[in-house]
């Protein structure tokens, strides 16, 4: 794969394994877009500094759920923007998860609310009543508290069937999910949202727990299986969840 000296251009491939050569498919999208690319390793992130990543999360991947918890509790490279996908074992693209972003759990109030601010979506919230859905078993107290101190009303959910409900009777600014739900995952909340005009354009903001054992990551990426198509998502249907370059 050729490698271009612009990293500012760049993004890197994480969660497959070299040799393999499932990184073609992908690849090839991404050059269509006007990008260079390349198979990353996390321990180089921190001199790299990529574009962003895109990630594999597939039950094929190379640990890509163990890579996103190194990559989001690790200060130094944690700003790195990540597009989880699903690969299948021979590397055609089945899903794309387009998220806002990620926090580890318990949420750093302050670093929370300085990429809030970053993203730009604190600015009009002591001007307009805007409402922030949560939706976790547990309620997130300190993260909800966190997004009322700016301005914020924050409406609670606590299944997604639930937080559905709420989206539909009152748009959301914003949404924070826990990875896993009692009755589906925060991705397969994403992609119910996308259905809806009222939440399609909505960011969501996926909490995860800090550490996951093995057991658990695997059954995240068989319940994220579920989800994707049974047929290779064409270039210009993953193309529509990234920016084209000139």
């Amino acid at each position: 794969m050729a490698q271009k000296t612009d990293n500012n251009r760049e993004l890197w491939i994480l969660g497959l394994k070299p040799g393999q050569e499932r990184e073609q498919i992908i690849t090839s999208y991404l050059t269509t877009a006007g990008y260079s690319s390349r198979l990353g390793q996390i321990e180089d992130l921190a001199a790299g500094r990529p574009l962003g990543i895109i990630l594999d999360i597939s039950p094929f991947s190379d640990d890509g759920w163990g890579l996103l918890l190194r990559i989001k509790s690790d200060p130094a490279i944690c700003n790195i923007p990540v597009l989880p996908i699903f690969l299948s074992e021979k590397g055609k693209v089945g899903g794309v998860f387009p998220v806002a972003g990620f926090f580890t759990m318990p949420v750093d109030e302050h670093y929370l609310l300085e990429r809030l601010a970053v993203y730009g979506l604190t600015e009009e919230a002591e001007t307009w009543d805007l409402q922030a859905l949560v939706v976790s078993r547990t309620g997130e107290e300190k993260l909800s508290k966190a997004v009322e101190s700016v301005g914020f009303e924050v409406v609670k959910g606590y299944t997604g069937k639930e937080a559905m409900a709420l989206a539909s009777i009152h748009p959301k600014y914003m949404a924070f999910c826990s990875m896993m739900l009692s009755d589906m995952s925060a991705f397969e909340l994403l992609e119910k949202f996308r259905i809806y005009p009222y939440s399609r354009n909505t960011p969501m903001f996926i909490l995860l727990k800090a550490e996951m054992k093995e057991g658990e990551r695997v059954a995240m990426s068989r319940e994220i299986a579920h989800l994707v198509s049974k047929k290779q998502l064409t270039c210009e249907e993953f193309l529509g969840y990234l920016r084209r370059r000139e």
